[in-house]
């Protein structure tokens, strides 16, 4: 055989095999020229394994007609060892070459774009937009305000890097995050505040979805604690001064529920008469809530009721006072007995409204004794069914009996209280906080009351360096500006509900009117601050410079009033910063320094009271004196905490509750309650295992 023969013999095989090698390229080029074989094998690759049906559905293929398409695309995959098989646990998989085609076609789709010299953004608004760096001008001068020329050579830098990166899918918020860098770079930190994104990193969101357990409220109530930190983020960086940001952010004082600040007031005094009486009037607005035209029967009036409050919970942060409760109930009930029925079921209704924050906004009935003692009785009945049957109640009754004495429902009240119940007692229109009404005497209109600033007075006593004088100067200096701060946020507030966020209260009320808001700021730590920072001896010297100390903050606060035109209080009540108080001032001094300032781990709040000692305090005790003193110097409110010994009788409750009401205008009840944190069931003999399911998983509330 020729030697030119012997190679072309030899070539046949090799030419063969390339023939069947280009032959199956071709073949894989021809799965990828679909759009939806090549969807299949991303949804495989990020699936993982999967049935038919799953398959099917995931790749868009709903339809029964759409099935032998499907089936079609699926064994041309099949056919080219793109997909795979399993056929123990039938379900389809994505091969090693399945996925080197996979990342192939992606290379090519991102050399296309680049080679094209084009770039394109996933914007915020779902959409995917060729790079325009004229879009990144307009931003700069329409959300930050800065000059054209500014904002053109910041565009210009900008640019520059993202060619430079090469990046091939850009997204808002890299360019977002590339525009602020440069302008931090350039001294611009006030322009970059106004760009920032705000909302939560990445780790924060997998966090919150891997910890929901501890999500009280379901879906609802993890999208509004991730709607709270944006707004809360915004108030830091965009709203608030920068002195008070730092202020709250340092600990000298604490915000409450910043995420709310500027959307709606912390608690409303409402006559429930002046909305419902006349039927659910709500405008264009909760066009989903039934409209009720007017009251004609008992159904009527419980069904509005339940409306209206769960409605003006939504326009509260932290508390609505309902007045008016009982002549309304006096007008249109003929049945007793169906009244407490009804009502039972109205309080468990509102109780299931949404909370903007980890703890619900309560709502509060102040009941005037001394009017219909059958209604009142029934009122009482209603709320301890209601109790009862509630884990933890989130609404309570204020107790008014500056014009009756308690000892008709003391007994009562004393079941309720020993149940769990929230019970106020109060002369006079006076908040479960104790934030005294002071700006409208009469309960049938509005009032609102924004109290969400603290002041950290033991951190001021700290910075004095036990100079009384400089200390006080040191309260004037942090609280003006807290206070201006205060009158933008109502303001704000104002704004926002003429303009339709808070509806209720837009449509239904004389809210508008500037004599209904006030400003209330509290004190947080007096004590610890003039006793055990400031070093006087807790005897009749040392509670003057505690009283000239509130003086001061009461005039300060007056005088700030004026200037503002709106009133100004001063009150000391309970806030949910004395503990971030405590522990941020260990930090900052050094733990051993609070050692002797702390009775636990919080700083202190309001006065105390013990149901123990009650019994031989007279309205001459020195702890009375004290107290009734410092009430009647603040202008804005004293919360007294009466704590109740765990193991309290009924009939034990029932006298120190007579007691205390003899000896203070206001107090409030409390007793720790235990409750199974498995079940929700409670009982006053629980300990430390539940008697109905025997969770050894104990809550203590009160």
């Amino acid at each position: 055989m020729s030697m030119e023969l012997e190679e072309e013999v030899a070539e046949l095989p090799r030419n063969s095999l390339l023939q069947s090698s280009s032959k199956r390229v071709r073949m894989i080029f021809s799965v990828m020229a679909s759009p939806n074989r090549i969807e299949i094998l991303k949804i495989l690759n990020s699936k993982g394994p999967l049935t038919y049906s799953e398959l099917k559905s995931l790749a868009g293929f709903k339809s029964k007609k759409e099935s032998g398409k499907f089936a079609y695309h699926l064994r041309k995959l099949l056919r080219q060892s793109l997909v795979a098989l399993n056929k123990a646990e039938r379900r389809y998989t994505i091969t090693n070459l399945g996925k080197l085609v996979l990342s192939l076609a992606r290379q090519i789709e991102e050399r296309s774009i680049i080679e094209s010299g084009k770039m394109y953004v996933r914007t915020s608004h779902e959409s995917i937009e060729e790079f325009s760096s004229h879009k990144i001008i307009q931003s700069l001068v329409r959300e930050g305000n800065l000059p054209l020329e500014l904002a053109q050579k910041i565009t210009e830098e900008v640019e520059n890097r993202i060619y430079k990166y090469q990046t091939t899918y850009l997204t808002g918020s890299l360019i977002r995050e590339m525009t602020n860098s440069v302008l931090l770079e350039h001294g611009h930190e006030e322009y970059r505040n106004k760009l920032a994104r705000l909302g939560l990193p990445v780790f924060d969101v997998q966090e919150m979805l891997a910890n929901v357990t501890n999500v009280d409220n379901g879906a609802g109530g993890m999208l509004l604690k991730t709607g709270q930190k944006v707004f809360a983020e915004h108030l830091i960086t965009n709203t608030l001064p920068k002195d008070v940001a730092d202020s709250h952010l340092s600990g000298e004082l604490h915000i409450t529920n910043p995420g709310t600040w500027s959307l709606v007031p912390d608690t409303i005094f409402v006559n429930v008469k002046e909305l419902i009486d006349d039927g659910i009037d709500l405008g264009g607005k909760y066009l989903e809530t039934s409209r009720i035209p007017s009251i004609k029967d008992l159904d009527d009036l419980t069904s509005s009721l339940s409306a209206i409050v769960s409605l003006l919970l939504k326009e509260a942060s932290q508390e609505v006072v309902i007045n008016g409760l009982v002549p309304l109930f006096t007008k249109h009930t003929n049945n007793i007995s169906e009244l407490e029925h009804k009502l039972t079921n109205a309080f468990a209704s509102i109780s299931i409204t949404s909370n903007y924050h980890k703890t619900t906004p309560q709502t509060s009935f102040r009941l005037q004794l001394g009017s219909d003692t059958k209604i009142i009785n029934t009122i009482l009945s209603a709320y301890k069914n209601y109790v009862r049957i509630t884990p933890i109640p989130n609404i309570g009754l204020i107790i008014d009996y500056e014009k009756s004495k308690l000892t008709n429902v003391s007994k009562t009240l004393a079941e309720i209280i020993s149940l769990g119940g929230k019970i106020f007692f109060a002369k006079g229109s006076v908040s479960s906080k104790g934030i005294s009404n002071h700006t409208n005497k009469n309960s049938s209109l509005l009032a609102i009351k924004l109290q969400s600033i603290s002041i950290n007075l033991p951190r001021l006593a700290f910075e004095s360096n036990k100079d009384e004088t400089y200390f006080r100067a040191r309260l004037a200096l942090l609280m003006k500006p807290a206070l201006s701060s205060m009158a933008l946020r109502a303001k704000d507030i104002s704004d926002l509900t003429r303009r339709g966020l808070n509806p209720i209260l837009a449509k239904n009320t004389q809210y508008m009117q500037s004599n209904s808001i006030s400003l209330v700021l509290n004190l947080v730590g007096l004590r610890e601050a003039i006793f055990s920072i400031l070093g006087y001896q807790d005897n009749k010297e040392g509670r003057q410079i505690l009283h000239g100390v509130i003086e001061t903050a009461v005039d300060i606060a007056t005088k700030k009033g004026k200037e503002l035109e709106v009133d100004v209080r001063i009150c000391m009540t309970q806030s949910d910063g004395t503990s971030r108080f405590a522990f941020l001032d260990g930090e900052k001094y050094g733990k051993n320094s609070l050692i002797n300032v702390l009775e636990n781990d919080s700083y202190s709040e309001g006065i105390i009271l013990t149901g123990s000692e009650v019994a031989k305090l007279t309205n001459k005790s020195e702890k009375i004196s004290e107290c009734n003193k410092i009430a009647n110097i603040l202008n804005g409110g004293l919360l007294v905490h009466l704590q109740l010994d765990n193991e309290s009788k009924i009939d034990d409750i029932k006298n120190i509750i007579e007691k205390t009401a003899s000896l203070t205008s206001s107090f409030k009840a409390v007793k720790e309650i235990s409750i199974c944190g498995e079940c929700g069931y409670k009982d006053e003999k629980l300990s430390d295992k539940c008697i109905k399911c025997k969770s050894p998983y104990m809550i203590r509330n009160s």
